[in-house]
């Protein structure tokens, strides 16, 4: 089988590793998911997001002339629906997305600052101070690296 660039497809979950996940497609062919396209918030755990023999739909955004083929699982996921005030779980209109323990797989998502404690607060506030400096520094050298000569 043919895959084609865009088209969404179903598969399971083969083998994951620090930067992604190889899924194989129903159908024929396989290919690897970045960590990058496996939700649209950050994962730094992808285990946190997958689990090896999930079922997730997939989209093939890319293939190159190796025939590497690129997927994504978050562009393959329609547009999120708000969520409803009372606070009923997300539910997805297809099943399709369970895994073999019948979990729905949805992306972690944050606490809003007014729920958490100062704790959590200065926890989160310390984080993203540390990338702001790390940014900063990687920012500031590249600077100063391109004067040396």
């Amino acid at each position: 089988m043919q895959l084609e660039i865009g088209k969404i497809y179903e598969g399971k979950v083969k083998g994951i590793t620090q930067y992604g996940a190889f899924v194989d497609i129903n159908g024929g062919g396989s290919g690897m998911v970045h960590i990058s396209e496996i939700a649209n918030t950050f994962v730094s755990e992808i285990r946190e997001h997958l689990t090896e023999n999930q079922e997730v739909k997939v989209k093939v955004i890319g293939i190159n002339e190796a025939g590497k083929v690129s997927l994504s699982i978050k562009k393959a996921v329609e547009n999120p629906q708000p969520e409803k005030q009372h606070n009923q779980p997300n539910r997805r209109k297809n099943d399709n997305a369970r895994n073999s323990k019948g979990v729905v797989w949805e992306p972690k998502k944050q606490t809003p600052m007014s729920e958490l404690s100062f704790e959590d607060m200065l926890s989160r506030f310390k984080q993203n101070s540390e990338e702001r400096m790390c940014d900063l520094k990687r920012s500031t050298d590249r600077k100063n690296g391109s004067r040396r000569k």
